[in-house]
């Protein structure tokens, strides 16, 4: 096995870095939540990053997906290894070269941040309607639920399409993983290097279009060939999950984390399953250790290798004691007798003697929060006689009643993990602020440590709200903090507009960005329901005035350094003394090109931070206070 290489990044880095290393060839067109991958494809080649063939990446932007999916179609016919990133509409619009991209047997590999199809309503957030979409296409769709899981499950993709000569769709969900920032463990070049069947791409370029190797490709085909000739590529398909499982084996090999085509967890002798793909099975396995540690018999498969789809391993992992299965799916498929996934698992038992009762759900569209309390209501839903068929969770679907009510709010993170969130304005700093605080937890101590950023679709000059969560067991929570020790609202506004103590704990720290920086002032200006919550949950209440500090330093309205440095100071996660030398040494490496009096005026933000902190006793009176 070899040496951990523990590095802190979000689920589209994780991607990108393993889409480097095999590609020659990356031909992009940017598009909302993918936009990072081919952005940082296109750094690294500017800077001459090496692949594991020793070549800088060849990296063209097309003027639309389209071209972008036609430029690969061309540079695999030329024999290049060649890649794209994408989502949405933009995969919708390289469908039709990816039809023609398989049905040549070519080993690309488009990495896809799945996000919702605009339909009654643009949505710029994740679903699984886009991935859908291209399962005729003839690739093989991977499939990962996190961070790590795409750092290692890319991999296997890139490894898989060379072996196989069949191309691959790599998917994770689209703000939640590809945005979601995570300590994990990322792989070596020279480690996947040693991985590749070299033979494999000698015999793919040895059909390559050139000169020297003419023939004849892209027909058109009348009816006494076409069927036949369509027939001809079955066997190649045959062989893709024993192909993808060998290479998860050699993944785990390397690193000690074992994946296959499908995956199952929780109890041996479960009586009731869920099925599903994606960011949601790591809340269901939250869900299934708080189920399983009072009594329950669940468990989930999560399914990684979703085309072709293998009944062989499935059942491989399915407890043969499983007497109700709900299958997930992060679509709508309008007219259908069900959405995708639950037609294939249904489809499975069609010729079984005995089987379990099956019925599917719809969750998470336009990435829609989907929490373990939702998931408990459909394990709950297994136990009835006749369980409840076509849900939704997450929604209260009064239009159509097809909503599973949540009757018990739970808490199923690991207990210790520190729960965070802070309310910002967009392109105020704040969440690169956080980003890097999640950075330097990660990089810096044992602890594993999350980061997530929502935006409203504004973006830039949006509200903002970032959650961070960190702990010493592996973080698994696919979903806003409900549940938060520290809460920081770095616009004083957002006091009146938002609920911004919804979810702090009883005894949690509540920290405000505000210039009523004395009790008569926040006496006179705090809304009453703020201050009944402060004093009915025993909040800690401090205050710091980082608005005027930022100007007499200079910075402008940047007051995401000062902030940093407070929320280090009262949310625990690190001593402070090690939060400071990191935080500068952070800032030395961002702003060392631009001087020394940059440098000074952010080390100075620092200590800004820390002792310009006000607390704020809170009065017992708050508790009663009326509404003005």
């Amino acid at each position: 096995m070899a040496k951990k290489h523990w590095k802190t990044m979000d689920g589209n880095t994780a991607a990108a870095h393993i889409a480097y290393a095999f590609t020659e060839v990356a031909a992009i067109f940017p598009i909302t939540p993918s936009s990072t991958m081919p952005e940082m494809i296109d750094e690294w080649a500017a800077h001459g990053l090496k692949n594991i063939f020793g070549q800088t990446v060849k990296v063209t932007e097309l003027q639309s997906e389209g071209g972008a999916a036609g430029a690969v179609h061309g540079a695999l016919s030329a024999g290049s290894l060649a890649s794209t990133f994408t989502a949405s509409q933009g995969l919708l619009l390289m469908l039709p070269n990816m039809y023609k991209i398989s049905g040549e047997l070519m080993p690309g590999v488009f990495h896809v941040s799945a996000r919702a199809i605009a339909g009654h309503a643009l949505s710029i957030f994740g679903d699984h309607s886009d991935v859908m979409s291209a399962r005729m296409t003839g690739f093989a769709m991977l499939a990962s639920g996190s961070v790590q899981e795409t750092m290692d499950l890319s991999a296997v993709s890139h490894l898989s399409a060379i072996q196989s000569s069949i191309p691959f769709l790599n998917f994770f969900d689209g703000f939640r993983t590809s945005h979601e920032v995570q300590k994990i463990d990322a792989l070596e070049y020279d480690d996947l290097a040693k991985l590749v069947d070299h033979e494999a791409i000698d015999a793919f370029r040895a059909r390559s279009m050139r000169p020297e190797n003419p023939f004849h490709k892209g027909t058109a085909q009348n009816p006494d060939v076409f069927f036949q000739a369509k027939a001809a590529s079955a066997p190649f398909y045959v062989g893709i999950p024993d192909t993808v499982e060998a290479y998860m084996r050699e993944i785990k090999k390397l690193t000690g984390r074992e994946y296959h085509p499908f995956n199952y967890y929780g109890h041996p002798e479960a009586t009731r399953v869920v099925v599903a793909i994606g960011s949601a099975c790591q809340a269901v396995e939250e869900t299934v250790d708080y189920l399983m540690a009072r009594g329950e018999r669940v468990g989930i498969v999560e399914v990684h290798l979703y085309r072709p789809f293998s009944p062989k391993y499935f059942f491989r992992v399915l407890p043969s004691t499983v007497e109700a299965i709900a299958v997930l799916d992060r679509c709508k498929e309008p007219g259908s007798l069900g959405e995708p996934l639950y037609e294939d698992i249904r489809t499975l038992f069609f010729e079984k003697s005995r089987a379990p009762k099956v019925v599917g759900g719809r969750y998470g569209l336009g990435s829609k929060d989907t929490t373990p309390s939702h998931i408990k209501t459909v394990f709950d839903n297994l136990k009835l006689y006749e369980p409840r068929n076509h849900f939704t969770v997450g929604i209260v679907d009064d239009v159509s009643d097809t909503s599973l009510p949540v009757k018990e709010t739970i808490v199923a993170a690991p207990e210790g993990t520190v729960c965070c969130k802070f309310w910002g304005l967009g392109s105020d700093g704040t969440v690169g602020a956080n980003k890097n605080s999640i950075k330097i937890i990660g990089d810096h101590t044992d602890m594993y440590a999350q980061g997530y950023f929502a935006y409203d679709s504004k973006k830039s000059g949006g509200i903002t709200v970032s959650h961070l969560r960190f702990g010493k067991s592996p973080i698994k929570s696919t979903y806003l903090i409900d549940s938060a020790d520290f809460v920081a609202c770095h616009k004083q506004e957002y006091v009146h507009q938002y609920n911004v103590l919804a979810g702090i704990k009883t005894g949690g720290t509540f920290l405000l960005n505000t210039q009523w920086t004395t009790l008569d002032k926040l006496e006179e200006q705090l809304p009453s329901k703020l201050k009944r919550e402060l004093a009915a949950k025993e909040c800690k209440f401090y205050v710091i005035n980082a608005v005027d500090e930022a100007e007499k330093l200079g910075l402008g309205n940047r007051t995401n350094t000062i902030l940093q440095a407070a929320c280090f100071k009262l949310a625990n996660g690190i001593p402070i003394d090690d939060a400071v030398k990191y935080m500068k040494e952070a800032i030395e490496h961002s702003y060392g090109k631009r001087g020394e009096s940059v440098i000074k005026m952010n080390n100075d933000a620092v200590d800004a931070g820390l002792k310009n902190l006000v607390e704020i006793k809170v009065p017992a009176s708050w508790s009663t206070v009326q509404d003005k």
